[in-house]
């Protein structure tokens, strides 16, 4: 017994000792993980990955809106169901929406690279438009793109635009009168800083975001229809080339913006079933624009209150004016004992030809266009703020409608087939737009707002008298083809909106 305790005890003794060798040679317990560091360098929200010498801000925002008698972010009531004002059309268009964005920053011996992408999640509870396009579920891309020692590649803003795009003080994506690639547009570009505040870039942008309509104008395409001529654009030649000079101080900023677009057809005839290759095509023309942009800050209305403003011309590059580039049917009441209702029209085009053998010159004609917008911004206080907005723009499509030799005169040639007009009637596609409103928002806490923003658009067109027409080229379009008065309209549109950022 006492021999069998014996190694027993030797036994459990033997096992200690070789479970403690065997600890020993396990390794030491690891460390704690280490925390994310904040990372200082390029302002809050910047964190280091880690691991990396690389910094990282994750952001974006959750945003809902309504609008009443207009389209999703506060659209006016300028064409479509809306224009018509048809049972149709949506009394109220609703979009919910989360961006998510990501921004990586790292320093090297080249400067800072930089890597930045938005992707947008929206649910369309309605457009405005009606039951036939109500209820989408959309994702987007708004900027995806890389900065590297002054350039950058990818979608990014164009360094034609201003840093305020299209909303110098307003909700409304749709404010024209000049350029607005919010959501920027495939490029290369590269910015040169001269030091205090002064800077220049120069571009190549994709050109089909730079472009509305080009106009075959054959005699006979219009019959009855509201509009003048085929869309008769050609595939993409060329980029448009763009730059600025910008000038950046306490007192606000100051930039001169240029781009050149290039205006190509495709061929004479598009009639389905026809050799369109063999018919010939119009030489191709550069247009383009220019844009003055102006802020003032360190106003004597109180602190952070600023002044935005600018002004454009194009020839041939329309979209840098018109910028979300529609043509506009507005229907509205008529006094005429011979008129159904009321019709304000303007249709938006880079240019219009006719072919020689229809009667025309077989050249392309560029049209002009010129707009001015801004916006006084005021803060009342931490908590409250109100802006007050406004636009005018024009398009001028030059010469005489009688002249088949110019750009109005080939227009009004096709437009004016099978319209019975009355005998005041007369051609003039030329139009005006103006806008005015005013927004007022509430921030309760930081980071979340509350905005209600109204807005006024008034459509000047040009034409006189009336004639017959059908109301849309969709079969389904509840007007009948029949005689319309010319006459300016009017819409007035409310957006209310929450928008939390973080």
């Amino acid at each position: 017994m006492t021999m069998i305790k014996s190694l027993v005890l030797g036994s459990a003794a033997g096992l200690i000792a070789v479970s403690g060798a065997q600890a020993a040679d396990l390794p030491v317990k690891a460390k704690a993980v280490e925390y994310v560091k904040i990372c200082s360098l390029y302002g809050a929200g910047f964190y280091y990955i880690p691991g990396t010498d690389t910094c990282m801000k994750i952001g974006g925002y959750l945003r809902v809106d309504t609008t009443f008698n207009g389209g999703i972010f506060d659209q006016p009531a300028w064409n479509g169901n809306l224009g018509q004002q048809n049972r149709l059309r949506d009394y109220y268009a609703a979009r919910s929406r989360l961006a998510l964005s990501v921004d990586t920053r790292t320093a090297t011996a080249y400067g800072v690279v930089r890597t930045f992408g938005q992707a947008n999640f929206n649910l369309n509870s309605s457009t405005g438009e009606g039951p036939a396009v109500a209820g989408t579920q959309t994702l987007g891309v708004d900027l995806v793109f890389i900065q590297f020692a002054g350039f950058t590649f990818g979608k990014s803003a164009s360094a034609y635009a201003t840093p305020w795009h299209g909303y110098p003080g307003n909700n409304s994506s749709f404010l024209l009168g000049g350029h607005d690639d919010v959501v920027g547009t495939n490029n290369i570009q590269y910015t040169a800083q001269f030091g205090n505040g002064v800077s220049a870039s120069i571009g190549l942008d994709d050109p089909y975001y730079n472009r509305t309509q080009l106009l075959n104008v054959g005699l006979g395409n219009a019959s009855t229809a509201i509009t003048a001529g085929t869309n008769a654009y050609s595939g993409a030649r060329a980029p448009d080339i763009v730059g600025n000079i910008r000038v950046d101080q306490a007192w606000g900023l100051f930039q001169i913006s240029a781009a050149a677009h290039e205006v190509s057809g495709s061929y004479n005839i598009l009639t389905p079933g026809n050799l369109q290759e063999i018919s010939g095509h119009p030489d191709s023309k550069w247009g383009g624009s220019v844009m003055a942009a102006l802020q003032l800050k360190n106003l004597p209305t109180g602190p952070g209150d600023d002044i935005k403003v600018d002004v454009s011309y194009a020839k041939g590059a329309t979209k840098n004016v018109i910028n979300t580039a529609p043509s506009f049917a507005m229907f509205g009441s008529s006094g005429r004992a011979d008129s159904y209702q009321s019709i304000g029209f303007g249709q938006t085009a880079d240019g219009v030809y006719m072919p020689v053998a229809l009667g025309g010159t077989g050249d392309i004609k560029l049209v002009d266009a010129y707009g001015i917008r801004g916006a006084f911004n005021h803060n009342w206080d931490p908590h409250w703020s109100t802006s007050l907005f406004g636009s005018w723009a024009a398009v001028r499509y030059g010469g005489n409608a009688l002249d088949l030799g110019t750009a109005k005169g080939q227009w009004c040639a096709n437009y004016n087939v099978g319209k019975a007009p009355s005998a005041d009637y007369s051609c003039n596609p030329d139009y005006n737009i103006s806008q005015l409103g005013l927004i007022t928002r509430w921030t309760p806490v930081a980071n979340l707002t509350f905005s209600a923003e109204v807005m006024w658009f008034h459509l000047d067109q040009k034409f006189g008298g009336a004639a017959t027409m059908s109301a849309a080229s969709n079969v389904a379009a509840p007007k009948p083809t029949t005689r319309y008065e010319y006459k300016d309209q009017d819409a007035v549109s409310l957006n209310v909106r929450v928008q939390r950022n973080f």
